[in-house]
């Protein structure tokens, strides 16, 4: 009986590859799980067993849950932001890429709602979650900056890009949640606002 149940948990586990392979999943079961039961919900046990892995394994790349968390985050933005490359680089009038840019990001800030909610949570708890956000901002707005020189856009002051970043991510949070209906707000109205907002950014 024994064998047999060992059978069936070694033919669960993934099979043995590199450890960026073995990372990469462990990172992808974080954020799953932290969007489905928000930081508090998930821990590292859970986290392990979701990608296929004992627990001693997820402590071999994560020093604890909060960095399985901050990666999971950075995988989202990251992803978030190579498709906002995608659709800059396709020739477009600026109203038609403002409507792809906020589209895809309202699709984003959608699906992954959970984590973004758990994020907005420990900002203002974990110095250490203020510290990593607020260098991805520093980020994004310095890929902001490049995408305008490449594009040969007009500039804009650093701040300009930070108060519009806020500002979309806070009425793509709004959106995602279904905050709009409640506030007496009419969605399509609200996007086609954004919409306008990210053209003109484009310059």
């Amino acid at each position: 009986m024994a064998e047999k149940g060992q059978g069936k948990q070694s033919a669960k586990r993934p099979p043995r590859g590199l450890p960026a392979d073995t990372r990469e999943r462990l990172v992808a079961a974080a954020a799953e799980l932290f969007n489905r039961h928000g930081y508090h919900g998930t821990d590292s046990n859970r986290i392990a067993k979701a990608a296929g892995y004992a627990t001693g394994t997820f402590y071999k790349h994560f020093k604890d849950k909060r960095e399985a968390f901050l990666a999971a985050y950075e995988k989202w933005s990251d992803e978030e932001w190579k498709a906002v490359q995608v659709e800059i680089d396709e020739p477009r009038s600026a109203e038609e890429l403002a409507r792809r840019l906020v589209n895809l990001a309202i699709g984003f800030h959608t699906k992954w709602r959970g984590l973004r909610a758990s994020l907005l949570e420990l900002l203002f708890t974990d110095p250490k979650v203020k510290g990593f956000f607020c260098d991805q901002r520093r980020r994004q707005i310095d890929f902001m900056a490049s995408l305008r020189a490449a594009k040969g856009w007009k500039a804009r002051a650093r701040e300009d890009d930070a108060v519009l970043l806020y500002c979309c991510d806070r009425t793509y949070d709004a959106i995602a949640r279904g905050e709009l209906p409640a506030s007496g707000l009419n969605r399509t109205l609200v996007i086609e606002a954004m919409i306008r907002r990210v053209s003109e950014s484009l310059g």
